[in-house]
C-alpha cells in the first residue's frame, strides 16, 4: 500500500472515470451481532493538573470503552502510577496493611476514568524499560522475588478497586491482565519487559492467576499481551518473509503458554497480544491467534480474543496525516469483521511519540486519527451490526454498518492514495427498514468526513471518495 498523498486534479478525475464504481450493499435486516468494543485505547491522556484530567473528555466524545493501563507507570507517569512497584513501594512490608500501599496517584486515574464512561482494562505489572535494550540494567522490569506474595499483593489490589479495601473504589474493572509482552526477547539479558527466561513467567502465571480467580470468581484473568503473530501463517508453519529467530521465538513461546495452561486447568478467560502491522497483515495474525486458541481449546466461548496493542504506520512523520486517520479506520472496521472481543490502540497519550497517533501534545488537540474513533462511535452508537459488502472493489476499501436505538450509521474508509469512484450510495445508505427498529431511514443522512483537506466535515453523499478518507453517514 502505498502512503503518498494522491493528488485531486483533473487526472484524478479522469482516472476515476475509468475506474469501475464499487457498489455499496447494505441489509439492514442481516443482522450480524453487537459492535464490539474494539475502539479502546492504551494509556489515556495524562497531560494537565491530576485534579481535573482536562483530557480525559476526548475519550468519553468519542464513544472509548476501554483504556488499558500498561506503560501508565513511568517517564510521563513520573513513576507514581498503576504499576504494582508504584502501588507497593517496599515489597518486604505486610501486603494486608493499608500502609504499604501508595494508592492515591491511580485513585485519582481511575476514579477521572470512571467519571467519563471509561473502563480501565487493567495491567497487573510493570512498565517497559526500553534502555535494557542497549545494555543498561533493569529497575522493575524483572520476576518478582516471590510469586505468591505479588499474587496476594494483587489481591489487595483488586480489592481496593473493586470492593472498596482501604478506603477504596467500587469501580467496575472486569479485565485484569497479567503482565506484558514477557517473551519480548528470548535473551533474558536483553529483554525491557521480564529479565528471565519465559518459562519462568510460565510458571509465574500458574501461580497468580489461579490463586487471583479463586478470590475473584466474578472477573477476567488473563494475559499476556504477547509480542505477536508476525512469523505464523498456520498452526505447524511460519511465514518466510517474517521468519527471524526472534519473530520464531513470539509464536513458539504462545504454544508453550497455551499448552501448559490446558494442561493444568489455569484459568484463562482472554488472550491478548499485539501487532503493529498494516491492516491487512494484522487481520490475517488475527485469524491465526483465534485458529491458534482453539486448537489449544480456548474456544470463543471461554476465553475472549484481545488485541490489546495494535497501530498501523507507527511513526513520526504519519502523525496527523490523513493516511494514519484512514489506516487507524481500516483497521477498525477490520476488528469488527474478524474474530476479535477486545482491541485498545496503543495509544492514547498526548505525547511526542510515534506510538501516540490521537492527540498533539503541542495544542492538546486532537490528530485526525482521534476521528476515525468519532466515526466508529457512531456504529457503536447504532450497537447492532448488519450486513454490508462492497462490489466491483478495486482499492481496498472498507465498509461497516450498524442500526438500533433509533439510529443507523454507515462507516465507510478509502486508505489508499487513488481516489474511490462509488455507485448508490445514497440508495444503499437509505433504502431499508431498520430490523431492530421498524422505522423508515431517511433518504439524505448526515455525512461527515476527514481526509487530506477536512476533518469531521459536514458535506454531501459524494460519488467519489477521496485518497485516505473516512466517511460516516447517520
Amino acid at each position: 500500500m502505498t502512503d503518498n498523498v494522491a493528488s485531486t486534479g483533473k487526472g484524478d478525475a479522469a482516472h476515476s472515470q475509468r475506474q469501475a464504481r464499487a457498489e455499496i450493499a447494505i441489509d439492514w435486516n442481516a443482522v450480524k451481532g453487537p459492535v464490539k468494543p474494539v475502539n479502546g485505547v492504551g494509556q489515556p491522556p495524562m497531560i494537565g493538573a491530576m485534579n481535573s484530567w482536562p483530557m480525559l473528555h476526548f475519550l468519553k466524545e468519542a464513544g472509548i470503552p476501554f483504556s488499558r493501563l500498561h506503560d501508565v507507570g513511568g517517564f510521563l507517569g513520573g513513576g507514581l502510577f498503576v504499576d504494582i512497584p508504584n502501588l507497593f513501594p517496599d515489597f518486604d512490608a505486610d501486603e494486608t496493611d493499608p500502609a504499604s500501599y501508595r494508592f492515591a496517584y491511580t485513585d485519582s486515574l481511575l476514579s477521572a476514568l470512571a467519571e467519563q464512561d471509561v473502563e480501565p482494562f487493567f495491567r497487573l505489572g510493570v512498565t517497559i524499560e526500553n534502555w535494557v535494550r542497549w545494555g543498561l540494567p533493569p529497575v522493575r522490569a524483572v520476576p518478582p522475588p516471590d510469586f505468591a506474595k505479588w499474587a496476594r499483593i494483587c489481591e489487595h489490589v483488586i480489592r481496593h478497586y473493586t470492593e472498596g479495601w482501604a478506603n477504596g473504589h467500587r469501580i467496575k474493572i472486569r479485565h485484569w491482565e497479567i503482565w506484558n509482552e514477557p517473551e519480548y526477547h528470548s535473551d533474558p539479558a536483553r529483554n525491557p519487559m521480564w529479565g528471565a527466561p519465559f518459562e519462568e513467567y510460565i510458571r509465574f502465571y500458574g501461580i497468580v492467576a489461579p490463586y487471583l480467580k479463586a478470590k475473584f470468581p466474578h472477573i477476567k484473568i488473563g494475559g499476556y499481551g504477547g509480542c505477536g503473530y508476525y512469523a505464523a501463517v498456520g498452526s505447524d508453519r511460519m511465514a518466510a518473509s517474517n521468519s527471524s529467530p526472534l519473530m520464531k521465538h513470539y509464536v513458539e513461546c504462545s504454544h508453550k503458554f497455551l499448552a501448559t495452561v490446558r494442561d493444568n486447568g489455569w484459568p484463562l478467560d482472554f488472550f491478548s497480544f499485539h501487532s503493529y502491522s498494516e491492516p491487512d497483515e494484522a487481520a490475517r495474525q488475527i485469524r491465526f491467534a483465534d485458529e491458534h486458541l482453539n486448537e489449544y481449546g480456548f474456544t470463543a466461548d471461554k476465553c475472549k480474543r484481545v488485541f490489546d496493542e495494535w497501530l498501523p504506520h507507527p511513526s513520526l512523520e504519519a502523525l496527523g496525516t490523513a493516511l494514519q486517520a484512514a489506516l487507524v479506520a481500516a483497521e477498525l472496521i477490520d476488528l469488527q469483521n474478524g474474530p476479535c472481543d477486545i482491541a485498545c490502540l496503543y495509544d492514547a497519550r498526548c505525547g511526542a511519540s510515534g506510538y501516540s497517533p490521537l492527540f498533539n501534545p503541542l495544542t492538546e488537540k486532537p490528530h485526525k486519527a482521534y476521528w476515525a474513533f468519532m466515526a466508529f462511535n457512531e456504529l457503536r452508537k447504532a450497537g447492532t451490526a448488519v450486513s454490508a459488502a462492497i462490489a466491483n472493489d478495486e482499492q481496498g476499501l472498507r465498509i461497516a454498518a450498524a442500526c438500533g436505538n433509533g439510529r443507523h450509521a454507515v462507516m465507510l474508509v478509502n486508505p489508499t492514495s487513488t481516489p474511490a469512484p462509488i455507485a448508490n450510495l445514497s440508495s444503499a445508505c437509505g433504502s431499508a427498514t431498520i430490523a431492530t427498529g421498524g422505522a423508515d431511514l431517511p433518504s439524505a443522512p448526515s455525512c461527515r468526513i476527514t481526509d487530506e483537506t477536512r476533518t469531521w466535515e459536514e458535506m454531501p453523499l459524494p460519488e467519489v471518495l477521496p485518497p485516505h478518507s473516512i466517511l460516516v453517514m447517520s
